[in-house]
């Protein structure tokens, strides 16, 4: 199971012609696991997954595979969502074969599938990966809203762990109502909003501001769920850290500050960043 309440969104790096720079993906990995995290989100939900080919994402598995130290002391999830079934399964076949700790399971842009197209689609998928799976409900970038109903049914799937972006507080608060466990947990995407999303019922987080800061985001997240108070100078740092993050484009900002760190992550694949050039 993945036993980690925080995981970070980590970019994937590109070279300056947006060709995939693995070693510097993993770099970033590394410097965050000194940094003591303990789990990161890899070709998840940074808005750069759908840019990769299936044979992209193979590369960055194969290259996680490698790293012998990160798969045995992290919990490494990654990320499975793709237009074409077939190959999200293919995906999913090569993670069963890995140390990889489980997958994020998104569903496909543009498409829209009905709920019954996309509970078997996600069954399949499970059933190929074998791994502790978080849903990912991403209405605002794929067009597909998961529902209450078709949730409830997938908790019931041992593999389930959890949803990413469930919904509005109301339609959190139904599936807590319909629901017979209580070891499924609710994933706030990124740091925006985050306090009202506790207390509508999120219990977890996916981080995105954590990639520049990731203790003083995870100690945060900490008080702000065990409903502790959080002192005037803890949160004018969190808002100085999103501030960096989340004005303009998220993923280009983080790039900058790796890159300007030293770790070479490179640049976003255009439309995204190419108002800088």
């Amino acid at each position: 199971m993945l036993t980690e309440k925080v995981h970070i969104a980590v970019p994937t790096a590109f070279f300056e012609d947006e060709s995939l720079n693995i070693q510097g993906t993993i770099s970033h990995i590394r410097d965050l696991y000194k940094q003591g995290v303990k789990s990161v989100l890899v070709s998840g939900t940074t808005g750069e997954q759908h840019s990769l080919s299936l044979q992209e994402k193979i590369e960055i598995i194969n290259g996680l595979e490698l790293e012998e130290k990160l798969l045995s002391n992290m919990e490494i999830i990654f990320g499975v969502a793709s237009i074409r079934q077939k190959e999200a399964e293919e995906l999913a076949e090569k993670i069963r074969h890995t140390k990889i700790s489980g997958i994020m399971l998104g569903y496909p842009p543009y498409v829209i599938p009905t709920q019954e197209e996309a509970f078997v689609y996600t069954k399949r998928i499970m059933d190929h990966s074998n791994k502790p799976t978080i849903l990912y409900n991403n209405p605002k970038r794929t067009g597909f809203d998961l529902s209450e109903k078709s949730i409830i049914q997938l908790s019931k799937i041992d593999l389930v762990v959890g949803i990413k972006d469930a919904g509005n507080k109301e339609k959190v608060e139904r599936i807590k109502n319909g629901m017979h466990r209580n070891d499924f947990y609710f994933y706030a995407g990124g740091e925006v909003d985050l306090e009202e999303k506790v207390l509508n019922g999120y219990d977890r987080l996916s981080s995105i501001a954590g990639n520049i800061s990731p203790t003083e985001i995870s100690q945060w997240f900490q008080k702000v769920l065990m409903k502790q108070k959080v002192s005037k100078q803890e949160s004018e740092k969190t808002e100085n850290i999103m501030e960096q993050v989340y004005q303009g484009n998220a993923i280009v900002n983080l790039k900058k500050i790796i890159n300007h760190k030293g770790i070479p992550m490179g640049i976003c694949r255009s439309p995204i960043g190419n108002i800088l050039d």
